[in-house]
């Protein structure tokens, strides 16, 4: 259907490849730790949102300008690093909340409007994405496919649902062990710096990659 081939084979390996750890899964982790599983599953709508982006720009050929532009590439790479870094360095010193005992203080709570946009942002400017797709999904694609934009599409759609799955998973998951280990704020707060480093991390790691 839709010249779609080894379908069982393209869900299996999605689900693996969004168990990797990444950006994506650290941002709602430390949102789900912190704020709870209502923040985690912002940040995930947030990233399936820029999920789709790549998948419908890859579909219209958009992408492919990432893998044949140098200039292009790096430009999206540099603005992609740069926001990754930023929001690493907002985590690092994210104040607490005003509280009646300092032992009681707690992070600063974000809008979930403010954590949806990390997480779209953090996933669209990242233009390795935009690469995995033209990458992989294409090895699903039959090649007499009557519309190869629609399988196209099709496969980033089931890639999202699955990836979408899998990080509110995460972030059900990382509240409830949150609340389950009774993570004292002062933890808590400690968390998000040290997610903040890790997002620095792969933002300069991002900074310093190639496009092939």
């Amino acid at each position: 259907m839709f010249g779609i081939q080894n379908l069982p084979l393209f869900i299996i390996s999605g689900l693996a490849l969004n168990i990797l750890p990444g950006p994506d899964s650290l941002l709602v982790v430390a949102r789900s730790a912190t704020q709870g599983w209502r923040a985690g599953s912002a940040a995930a709508l947030g990233i399936g949102s820029g999920t789709m982006v790549h998948v419908l720009a890859a579909a219209v050929g958009l992408s492919a300008l990432l893998s044949t532009s140098a200039a292009a590439f790096t430009a999206v790479k540099w603005v992609g690093a740069a926001y990754i870094v930023y929001v690493g360095m907002n985590l690092l010193r994210q104040r607490r909340a005003a509280a009646p005992s300092s032992t009681l203080a707690r992070p600063a709570p974000l809008p979930y409007r403010k954590i949806y946009f990390q997480g779209f942002l953090t996933n669209v400017l990242n233009p390795k994405v935009a690469l995995f797709f033209l990458a992989f999904v294409p090895q699903f694609i039959a090649a007499d496919a009557a519309s190869k934009p629609l399988a196209f599409i099709v496969l980033g759609c089931i890639f999202n649902v699955n990836g979408m799955l899998w990080c509110n998973g995460l972030a059900v998951f990382s509240a409830f062990a949150s609340a389950r280990l009774r993570i004292k704020p002062r933890v808590g707060a400690w968390l998000a710096r040290v997610t903040g480093g890790l997002f620095i991390a792969l933002g300069l790691k991002l900074a310093l990659s190639e496009s092939h």
